[in-house]
């Protein structure tokens, strides 16, 4: 079966043909960098960092250019709550970003533009729509005429007359059309600005995104992504803005992911309930928050909560089983080198399926309960050794390293604190083989246990 995606702009799934053989064009709407990043724009992050990694698995060519939105009113107003400028304040949670991602084990896209810096393609931009009439400045803004688009809401499902119908009282009565949206927007005092024909500003959010895509993928590309809260008003502007540019179709393929849910609605900074991606992995290893976006369906609605996290530790564990050693003299086992590659074709068939990732795992998860079985059956770590390869390598298309989980320096001093506590109060209570056998054990790992007159302290040697 060829991979099928589900397309967001025809509501169904369609054999994915990209526009040159071979290669793939893929733009993903990045955060806007005024608040730390939290874990739903990780979710994101991880959804389309696995969809990336497969397609190249697949053999293609990948060019990936997700974003950074720096230019923005919410970034003006909290860096003029924080005492900061808009500039140091995008670059500090940029640069926290990228560091999280490296954490989570994101590739890195292709190309990961800042609005910022691309103010000539944006202008470039917005003076081809003025030329063309689908544009008209009024008092140092600039707005995009809706009416003009004849195809305007087919990605959303909205029709103009209705978000007219619905639009709020108080609407700027300079627009022509209340459906009509900012490509420019001008300048205040204090904040940042650039220079403009239609005086100085800064740019709309829409148009930054068309703008870079048009810069770095050409007129049309084959896969454009993002969270499902985007298909309205970005996406749909998006569209509005590069087609009457280009006069051409311009994403063959709209992919969205759901929403990450605390407590049973959207996580949000704007709302506040929200778990950063900080806070995330200062109590949790990365790899685990990878295995919990995996475990679900990327259009579903992802609750977040503390089973769920821990499901997600014991999954994770349950496949590092799968990659421990065998004898170092053991029997052979020639099947399991057959359902390995049963397993691999089962996997790329899930995913090729929409990327379903949990019918992915699941058939990973297959793999490992027959490398067990071969292990207590008493095969040699020979015998394992094919299947446990492809366990390795098919968990990497999905992200994950499956290394042994390890304790950070103040985790691990803080269990050996404890257990130097339980030895202590077993030998108050004179069970000494309980006592003796802890520090046995814990010798055995290379850490002493030296007793003195102020107590026992352990040694890593």
């Amino acid at each position: 079966m060829s991979l099928q995606i589900y397309n967001t702009l025809t509501r169904r799934k369609e054999p994915f043909e990209t526009l040159e053989p071979g290669a793939v064009r893929m733009y993903v709407c990045g955060p806007t960098v005024y608040a730390p990043a939290h874990v739903g724009h990780a979710m994101s992050t991880v959804v389309f960092d696995v969809i990336h990694r497969y397609l190249e698995y697949r053999g293609y060519r990948v060019t990936h250019v997700m974003n950074y939105t720096d230019v923005e009113d919410k970034i003006i107003q909290r860096a003029r709550e924080q005492g900061e400028t808009p500039e140091a304040l995008a670059t500090r949670h940029r640069l926290e970003y990228e560091r999280h991602m490296q954490d989570l084990n994101v590739l890195v896209p292709t190309i990961r533009p800042q609005a910022s810096l691309e103010m000539p393609a944006i202008l470039g931009m917005i003076e081809a729509l003025m030329e063309k009439g689908y544009a008209y400045a009024v008092e140092g803004d600039v707005y995009f005429r809706v009416g003009r688009d004849p195809d305007y809401g087919r990605l959303s499902g909205r029709k103009p007359e209705d978000m007219r119908a619905g639009a709020r009282l108080k609407v700027d009565e300079r627009k022509e059309d209340p459906a009509d949206f900012a490509l420019w927007k001008a300048a205040k005092e204090g904040e940042p600005s650039w220079p403009s024909a239609w005086g100085a500003g800064r740019p709309g959010w829409h148009v930054e995104c068309s703008a870079m895509n048009l810069r770095y993928l050409g007129e049309q590309i084959d896969l454009h992504g993002g969270g499902n809260d985007l298909i309205f008003p970005h996406h749909e502007n998006e569209i509005a803005q590069t087609e009457s540019v280009t006069g051409r179709p311009f994403a063959r393929y709209w992919v969205h992911n759901g929403m990450l849910q605390l407590g049973g609605e959207k996580m949000s900074k704007s709302i506040g309930n929200l778990v950063t991606i900080e806070a995330f992995l200062a109590r949790h290893e990365a790899e685990a928050f990878r295995f919990l976006v995996l475990n679900s369906g990327y259009r579903s609605p992802l609750t977040f909560t503390d089973d769920v996290v821990e499901q997600a530790e014991r999954g994770l564990e349950r496949l590092r089983g799968g990659l421990k050693p065998g004898a170092d003299s053991g029997t052979g086992e020639p099947g399991l080198v057959e359902q390995a590659a049963i397993a691999r074709q089962a996997f790329e068939a899930a995913m090729d399926d929409d990327f379903n990732t949990p019918g992915a795992l699941s058939h990973l998860f297959e793999l490992v309960r027959s490398i067990h079985q071969a292990q207590d059956r008493g095969a040699s770590a020979e015998a394992l050794e094919p299947a446990q390869r492809i366990l390795r390598e098919l968990a990497g298309v999905l992200g994950l390293r499956l290394e042994a989980k390890r304790f950070d320096d103040r985790r691990a001093g803080a269990l050996l604190d404890l257990l130097v506590e339980v030895r202590r109060e077993l030998r108050q209570v004179q069970q000494w083989a309980l006592a003796d056998q802890i520090r046995d054990r814990l010798a055995e790992q290379g850490i002493l246990l030296e007793d003195g007159k102020d107590g026992t302290r352990w040694v890593i040697t």
